[in-house]
Parts: C-alpha cells; structure tokens; sequence
C-alpha cells in the first residue's frame, strides 16, 4: 500500500466513525484535530484514534490497552488478535463508555 493509499484509507476511516457516532444518537463526543480522533465518553474517559505513517498502521488506545491494526483488504485488522477495528471499537465503547454504536 502507498503512502497516499494508507492516508486516504486513514482519513475515511475517520469520517466513518465520526459519521457513525453522530447517527448513533448516543451521548458520546467526537473530535478530531491534527488526523487524531478522540472519543470522549460522558465518564471524563478518551478513546484514541492515530495514524502511525511510517508502519501504516491505525493505532486505537483505550483504557483497556492499545491496539495496532493493520490494513487488510478494505478492513483495519488489530495485529494482536485479528479483530477489526468496527467489532473492537463497538466492544470499547460500550466497555468504558456504555454506549451502543455499531461501526462500518
């Protein structure tokens, strides 16, 4: 994958879960500066979407941990487990923050 494939891929990635909370309809804050996404749950707790260039990887830190995922085929695949980055953000989310949100 280029450069330019990994970055594009990134910044849809972001519209993707931004859209997806905010259609959700859960109490669940977004914001995304500088290509960081931060999820900020209504516990005070954060959710931590960054690109990491130079491996091509999707990073994703949580209170449960941090997680490194991959780029496979059209999906983000956490390169500890094998889960995509649409099942383990749905699992977080309603983990530490309560919410339901179902993820592209």
């Amino acid at each position: 994958m280029t450069e330019q494939d990994f970055n594009s891929r990134y910044e849809q990635t972001l519209l993707a879960i931004e859209d997806a909370v905010e259609e959700s309809g859960e109490d669940l804050d977004y914001e995304s500066v500088n290509d960081i996404l931060t999820l900020t749950c209504t516990n005070g707790t954060a959710i931590i979407i960054t690109r990491q260039s130079a491996t091509r990887q999707l990073w994703l830190a949580a209170r449960s941990g941090g997680f490194h995922f991959d780029m496979h085929d059209s999906s983000w695949v956490c390169d500890s487990d094998g889960e995509t980055l649409s099942d383990k953000l749905s699992a977080i989310c309603l983990e530490q923050g309560g919410v339901s949100i179902q993820f592209p």
